[in-house]
């Protein structure tokens, strides 16, 4: 849709799949430091957003990725609620912080309309029947999935 897209991850094997979905720059992030990585493909400019499903350690670390004026989506935090921040950053920057938790019956009615009047299609892990949610559940805490995983309920 025409973003230049930045993916981080820890997992080899997803950094990869996000490449053949599009994503310009597979960053791996073990050594903790994808900012300065970020920081060197722009050129030290950063990036105009940053969405982080996960919190805990990656927080500091992706408000140091956005550029001035730039925006942190937040709609998680299984690495950890409480992470370090430094509020100067924030202000001297400009930057702003969205939090989502899911959105209104009207919001996703609008995202079902863009799926089916778009070639975008979403990303499918896997779909476990309702009596298996607890390997549904598993694979998901363990970060096996790339995707979403669908519960399906049978009549």
């Amino acid at each position: 849709m025409g973003a230049r897209v930045f993916v981080v991850s820890a997992n080899k094997e997803k950094l990869s799949a996000a490449t053949k979905l599009g994503a310009q720059h597979a960053i791996h992030a073990t050594a903790g430091e994808f900012a300065k990585a970020v920081r060197g493909l722009t050129e030290k400019r950063g990036v105009d957003v940053v969405v982080n499903c996960v919190g805990g350690p990656t927080w500091a670390e992706s408000l140091a990725t956005l550029a001035r004026g730039g925006r942190l989506v937040t709609c998680g935090a299984v690495a950890g609620a409480k992470p370090k921040t430094d509020l100067r950053r924030v202000f001297w920057n400009h930057l702003t912080i969205f939090a989502t938790h899911g959105g209104t019956r009207q919001e996703f009615l609008r995202v079902l309309n863009f799926l089916g009047t778009s070639t975008r299609k979403p990303i499918i892990d896997k779909v476990f029947p309702l009596n298996e949610a607890r390997w549904a559940h598993q694979r998901m805490e363990q970060g096996k999935h790339f995707g979403k995983i669908i519960l399906h309920i049978s009549n």
